[in-house]
């Protein structure tokens, strides 16, 4: 099950489990939609790949039968930094950015 990380790693932006904003990679790394557009231009600064909207996980169980749900299963809490300097994103993002991801 997806962590729901609570911040974009590089702005420290709030991504609450319902923000449509947020983006991760197939690692869980989230970053804000603005962030993935604008300054790493759907690059991954860890592993290179793209970036998907985040699903939006049900505030609640839907099958009386399933503990599913925020209730039992909340966002992640602990907040997230990329280790990466941004000279060294601005240098990863460059020399793969004109590679589609699904090619990366």
């Amino acid at each position: 099950m997806l962590e729901l990380r609570p911040n974009c790693e590089l702005c420290d932006k709030d991504l609450p489990p319902d923000s449509a904003e947020a983006r991760i990679c197939s690692y869980e790394c989230t970053y804000c939609a603005d962030c993935v557009e604008t300054r790493l231009c759907d690059v991954c600064p860890t592993c290179g790949g793209g970036f998907a909207p985040r699903p939006i996980r049900p505030r609640r169980a839907w099958r009386a039968d399933l503990s599913l749900g925020l209730a039992h299963h909340p966002a992640g809490q602990q907040r997230h930094h990329s280790r990466f300097s941004p000279e060294d994103i601005a240098a990863h993002v460059a020399r793969i950015r004109d590679i589609a991801p699904g090619d990366r």
